[in-house]
């Protein structure tokens, strides 16, 4: 039989060579691997159904998607009904370096009876493993892994059981919030930089009146302006965080003692900066974002800067800023030299990307060395004390991938030796604490086990979105991609990471580094809303940038740093009110957090683009339009085992339909989108 998605591709697949099949044929019956269960006495026509095929590692499909050593793993994987005869579980065991079949059994029909559910176990033991699903209809054999459907054998993108790793529960279901403490609120005016209070690189220091431009004044640098937001600011708006938005958790940037404004420039890891309120404000912060008295209790996330220091840091002391120490650039005797790389002492020496004097890199050198006790390994360590004593409950590593010893520009094998020790450190002081590092491409090599929990997801987020969404990149120049490519690209990226990866990674619009969505899209807040819809519907952590619930504008460094508009960020502003609400549906749905996502269909033409996310309890379908007028669309949802007579609700407008045919129609506006749940 054969079923069609109601939009798009018809997903016959091509019959594959004849020798070909009787080899791969071959090989199986040696293995000893048969078809079992009814499908297998099903007449069959050579060709398998590549539309009618699902497996992910959601709950419906993988019973421990965080096994331990001692715990096999079901898989069940999807087939149209009496389509196929045999379907066999592929996979690599790193314990021997070699691959296994598994033979799947017949298992159950799905509700509407258009499916059939294939199960086969993965025994436990300790190893890493990888699979892929071989499908077989008489002659016509097709593969299929976390890349989708294939005619031959994939040799990337496959599943992973990835024993004994596991992400915090709380991140997976986190809604989080960057705030960049100097442009947020200012709480203590009393704790300001004031204009002309010292220099930096030369350049005095500026106060400017909060809502001015961010761009320093002739005579100043950017790096000195300052707007006098601080600790104190953020605490005092907790309600609107968590109460108005829904926010369960705060990332802040680095807050750290440093003369700069964005405190990249580390001075000193044991103190907060005393403009932002000093360690007293950071404590109160913590203490209420986890307190239930102004919304549910949160978390709290640091901005690790752990790649190099500001040439201030009483560990360089360049300028002789801390009187009584012996800083690495003060003299070579200094118990500190050994912290960092010089090529020829004093003035020649590794700094961040080679390419800023004012940043010196940190050399880690070989395991156990004072660099790694100082950052990580020792309970008093920067890392360890801000989570043990301090509250703390994760950490956003900067430019972690530069992190290798000495004058290291790029990732290396030290460089993941070190975020697995500290990986290790941390999780020690606090088992459920959260690792997500900074990584602007494909971070697969740091997230598959041992060493990131997530990353910042530019790859499989931000840069796709911007482009399908605005037509820009996320640094704004033109780039426009369809629909179909949009789907494709997440697909793809999906593919990259395990499911427990996936959940944590960071998906963010905008941020402190690139220019702020809002201008992207021409200031456009309906396109606003589209991105909220998917943000809030999409695989991994939501992450908005103070403003962006608003639409903030902002263009490059350090235009993407405005001061916050507390005229806009109300629950009376229709975007922010619209997030709020999107938040809470998301939180109202674990299948919007951690269940399966299927796509359900593209329309290129129209600009839509429709998903499902389902688990046990719920089976959603979203739509998102991203076109400027309104378009119906044809839903699928019998792809989500939705039977016939079933009611599915609009989230957000409470608008009902009627499943028909396996199918409902729906209309959605332009730059808008329908969250569809039964």
């Amino acid at each position: 039989m054969t079923y069609s998605w109601g939009i798009g591709r018809s997903g016959r697949m091509p019959l594959t060579s004849s020798v070909a099949v009787c080899t791969v044929l071959a090989l199986v019956s040696a293995l000893g691997v048969t078809a079992t269960g009814s499908a297998a006495a099903a007449g069959n026509d050579n060709n398998v159904e590549w539309n009618g095929l699902f497996h992910d590692q959601g709950p419906l499909y993988d019973t421990a998607q965080e096994p331990t050593c001692a715990t096999p793993i079901t898989l069940t994987f999807r087939t149209f009904h009496q389509d196929v005869t045999s379907v066999n579980i592929k996979y690599y065991d790193q314990a021997d370096a070699s691959f296994h079949w598994v033979p799947m059994s017949f298992s159950h029909n799905d509700a509407t009876g258009r499916f059939d559910l294939y199960t086969g176990a993965i025994p436990a033991s300790c190893s890493a493993k990888y699979y892929r699903f071989q499908i077989n209809d008489g002659t016509a054999t097709a593969w299929y892994n976390a890349a989708g459907p294939a005619s031959t054998e994939p040799s990337a993108q496959d599943f992973y059981v990835l024993p004994g790793f596991t992400t915090p529960e709380w991140a997976k279901n986190a809604v989080m919030y960057q705030v960049f403490p100097d442009r947020f609120a200012n709480g203590d005016p009393s704790n300001d930089v004031t204009t002309g209070e010292y220099t930096y690189l030369g350049q005095p220091t500026e106060h400017k009146n909060w809502g001015t431009s961010p761009a320093a004044d002739p005579g100043y640098g950017n790096s000195t302006v300052f707007f006098g937001g601080d600790l104190r600011g953020v605490d005092q708006h907790l309600d609107y965080l968590k109460r108005t938005l829904g926010v369960d958790t705060v990332y802040l940037n680095p807050v750290f003692t440093a003369p700069s404004n964005h405190k990249y420039d580390t001075e000193d890891y044991d103190t907060v900066d005393p403009h932002l309120g000093g360690n007293g404000a950071l404590s109160t912060l913590v203490s209420d974002i986890k307190s239930t008295a102004n919304g549910p209790a949160g978390h709290i996330v640091l901005d690790g800067v752990f790649n190099h220091t500001g040439t201030w840091a009483k560990w360089f002391n360049k300028g002789s800023v801390w009187p009584g120490i012996t800083g690495a650039y003060q003299c070579q005797c200094s118990p500190y030299y050994g912290y960092y790389t010089f090529q020829n002492w004093p003035n020649n020496y590794s700094s961040f990307l080679n390419a800023e004097p004012s940043l010196p890199k940190l050399d880690y050198g070989a395991s156990g060395s004072a660099v790694r006790e100082a950052i990580y390994g020792s309970p008093t360590s920067v890392a360890q004390e801000w989570i043990r004593d301090h509250g703390i409950d994760g950490w956003r590593l900067d430019a972690a991938q530069y992190a290798d010893s000495g004058g290291g520009s790029g990732s290396d094998a030290t460089d993941h030796q070190i975020w697995s020790e500290f990986r290790n450190a941390v999780k020690a002081a606090k088992p459920d604490a959260f690792i997500v590092g900074e990584q602007w491409g494909n971070a697969n090599s740091w997230t598959t086990g041992g060493q990131w929990d997530g990353a910042t997801n530019y790859d499989g987020f931000t840069q796709p979105v911007s482009e399908w969404i605005t037509g820009n990149d996320y640094q704004d120049s033109p780039a426009s991609i369809s629909t179909s490519r949009f789907d494709t690209w997440l697909r793809d990226t999906r593919a990259n990471y395990p499911a427990q990866v996936q959940q944590v990674m960071s998906n963010h619009l905008s941020n402190h580094d690139i220019t702020r969505f809002g201008t992207r899209a021409g200031g456009d807040i309906w396109k606003t809303y589209l991105a909220d819809f998917f943000q809030m519907t999409y695989v991994g952590i939501p992450t908005i940038y103070y403003g962006d619930e608003y639409g903030m504008q902002g263009g490059v460094d350090p235009d993407d740093r405005r001061t916050m508009d507390w005229s806009k960020a109300t629950g009376d502003n229709a975007a922010v009110a619209l997030l709020g609400k999107l938040v809470t549906i998301r939180k109202t749905y674990p299948a919007l957090r951690s269940g399966s996502f299927l796509s359900l269909g593209t329309d290129d033409a129209n600009k839509l683009y429709a998903y499902g996310r389902m688990d046990a309890r719920n089976r959603i379908a979203v739509l998102l339009n991203n076109d400027s007028t309104a378009h119906s669309y044809t839903l699928p949802v019998y792809q989500l085992s939705v039977t016939d007579g079933t009611t599915m609700v609009d989230a957000l407008s409470g608008a009902a339909y009627r499943v028909s045919n396996g199918q409902i129609k729906v209309m959605v506006d332009g730059h808008y989108g329908a969250i569809l749940v039964s």
